[in-house]
């Protein structure tokens, strides 16, 4: 069976439980406590770990796929590769310290992180070398006020945090980060893990698109292909009604609407958008 692992909690584990069911897996149910779940149909265990665990766990060879943060895979340093990213649970990483601080303070400085990993890399692949790095495992903002550390790396969504601690961010993301798929790096490829990776894509190239239908007069053809042209081409078939064609496209999600606003002012009958639940090219 091909085992795979998922986040047992945080704020990946709902959207990949999500993910999961609209592949057609089975998940836990709500509040479940399952730490394994086998789907015999279809060849696969589902193993529920700790987020920070995973990649540890499939860099060993333990485990053949999982799902976590980007981020903590790179702090891991596991033997464990990214195969494909999930567009959820995203992050940036910046450094903050106290107004005045400079990038150029860093190599004199404790950073305090609960990232090391990534921190060091980051550091090492600039040639910065900084007096220590402090692992903390949250609540790092709290480092400098408590003289642990001058410096602090940390996930920054709007700055508001650290604006209440009178921190301020220090130059460009350290990285960013969202959910992905890993595997062991240089494993070999499976059918079920091919199966279970095609399934993913699916839902998420569905997420990005909606399908839009209409009714438009024969004289407005062009013009309607024009703002709907699909992915490779619409479907259109003439109405019963002379002088009207049915037309049915591959819309982008975040301009349906837009579009079908378009669709209507030249002259477009009854416009449905529907949700996709699955796509495969």
């Amino acid at each position: 069976m091909l085992r795979i692992a998922v986040p047992n909690k945080g704020s990946m584990a709902g959207p990949a439980a999500t993910l999961l069911h609209e592949a057609g897996y089975p998940t836990r149910g709500d509040g479940g406590r399952e730490l394994v779940l086998t789907d015999p149909t279809n060849g696969i265990e589902f193993f529920y770990l700790r987020p920070r665990d995973i990649a540890v766990y499939v860099g060993s060879g333990q485990l053949d796929i999982g799902i976590t943060g980007r981020d903590l895979l790179i702090d891991s340093a596991a033997a464990a590769a990214e195969i494909m990213p999930l567009g959820f649970a995203r992050s940036t990483f910046h450094f903050a310290a106290a107004p005045g601080t400079t990038l150029d303070d860093l190599p004199d400085a404790a950073i305090a992180t609960s990232y090391p990993g990534i921190v060091a890399k980051h550091l090492a692949e600039r040639g910065i070398h900084p007096r220590q790095i402090v692992r903390l495992d949250g609540a790092v903002e709290t480092a400098l006020r408590l003289g642990v550390a001058e410096v602090i790396a940390d996930v920054v969504e709007t700055g508001a945090t650290l604006a209440a601690q009178g921190l301020t961010i220090l130059g460009d993301p350290i990285m960013t980060s969202e959910a992905v798929v890993i595997r062991p790096s240089g494993a070999a490829t499976s059918t079920v893990a091919d199966r279970f990776l095609s399934r993913l894509r699916s839902v998420l190239v569905a997420r990005d698109y909606v399908m839009v239908d209409y009714d438009i007069p024969t004289k407005a053809l062009e013009a309607a292909v024009a703002l709907t042209p699909g992915l490779e081409s619409p479907t259109i078939s003439p109405l019963h009604r002379d002088g009207w064609h049915a037309v049915s496209a591959l819309v982008p999600t975040g301009e349906f609407q837009s579009v079908m606003d378009q669709l209507q002012a030249i002259g477009a009958r009854a416009v449905l958008a529907t949700t996709v639940r699955a796509f495969r090219r």
